[in-house]
């Protein structure tokens, strides 16, 4: 009988995983749902932490390199975000290449172009510390108008770098690639976000904004300028949102909005929802009239008066974003 019993312990089945700990399940189709929710739920929680309410975010062309001008060397990469460079006869001109005569035409537009994007980086770089250090004057509990990118290289890089050497928070959403995007050195470390879904890092681009600065990009930047713009001429935005389009004479070879006005497809009105600038001083006094303007709204004021308790019942209490941050963008 004993020997019995001591075959039918043993042969007790393995004891199950908890849901929430079974790798293979969440990594499963069926598991997706809760993989999408992890991407608004853990993201709210970090910011919260850090007290995070609203930003002002940064596109652009993550391509080139950042220029370090003291020792870095421009090279074009193979795709955005990659690790890997472009072949040899796309990467730019060289000084030595054109000393010695032997540069193709596409390196030496290669070359100009690169000129250009370096002085794109830099202007970002400077735009972004003045940003951050206006915001750090701002008074409340919570960080206001943090600057914030898509957390890789070129552009994005050198949005965080501004604000990093201005001593200010500054945010970082970078998505996983199969061309190894990382993110780049000058996020703040608990401001440093990795998305697997293209959907929920736009939603954490669009939700925080205050303000958008659009510098010279090529697909995703489109793709994300023109998401957000539509979301401002849809009213799906409750409050309104500052738009800086920078590098006119860039932009205005790559997209006609005036044509698409003047052909109906878009009202005359909505040309109203962006602005040009083409230095750093000129996008900063655009972003820091509209961002004013935000911080005396009657949004603000409700705002202020809810962090000070004033007029709370015990059936009228903020919410949870209300008190809590950040503060989430209403839609309509």
């Amino acid at each position: 009988m004993e020997e019995t019993l001591k075959e039918e312990t043993t042969d007790l089945p393995e004891e199950a995983p908890l849901a929430y700990q079974n790798a293979e399940f969440l990594n499963s189709p069926e598991g997706r749902p809760l993989r999408i929710m992890a991407e608004y739920a853990e993201p709210m929680a970090r910011f919260r932490r850090e007290r995070i309410q609203d930003t002002v975010v940064f596109f652009g062309s993550a391509r080139f390199r950042a220029l370090d001008v003291a020792s870095s060397e421009l090279e074009l990469l193979a795709n955005t975000g990659s690790a890997q460079p472009a072949p040899e006869h796309e990467q730019p001109a060289r000084p030595e290449d054109i000393e010695s005569g032997e540069p193709s035409r596409l390196q030496l537009k290669r070359a100009e172009a690169a000129v250009e994007m370096a002085q794109y980086y830099e202007d970002a770089r400077k735009l972004a510390g003045m940003v951050a250090s206006w915001s750090k004057t701002l008074p409340g509990r919570r960080h206001r108008f943090v600057v914030t990118s898509g957390g890789g290289p070129g552009i994005m890089e050198a949005a965080n770098r501004g604000a990093f050497e201005v001593g200010a928070k500054t945010i970082g959403l970078n998505i996983q690639l199969p061309f190894e995007q990382h993110p780049n050195p000058y996020i703040t470390p608990g401001l440093s976000f990795d998305f697997h879904y293209f959907f929920m890092r736009k939603y954490w681009f669009a939700y925080l904004a205050k303000a958008l600065v659009v510098f010279p990009g090529g697909f995703g930047t489109l793709d994300e300028m023109f998401e957000l713009l539509t979301l401002a001429q849809t009213k799906k935005l409750a409050k309104n949102m500052t738009v800086v389009i920078y590098g006119s004479e860039y932009w205005k070879h790559v997209i006609n909005l005036e044509l698409l006005a003047e052909k109906g497809a878009i009202a005359m009105g909505d040309l109203e929802l962006f602005k040009f600038a083409d230095a750093p001083e000129e996008a900063f006094a655009i972003l820091k009239a509209g961002l004013t303007e935000h911080l005396d709204s009657e949004y603000e004021r409700e705002q202020r008066r809810l962090e000070s308790g004033e007029g709370m019942t015990a059936t009228h209490a903020p919410s949870a974003e209300q008190m809590l941050g950040p503060d989430i963008t209403k839609t309509r």
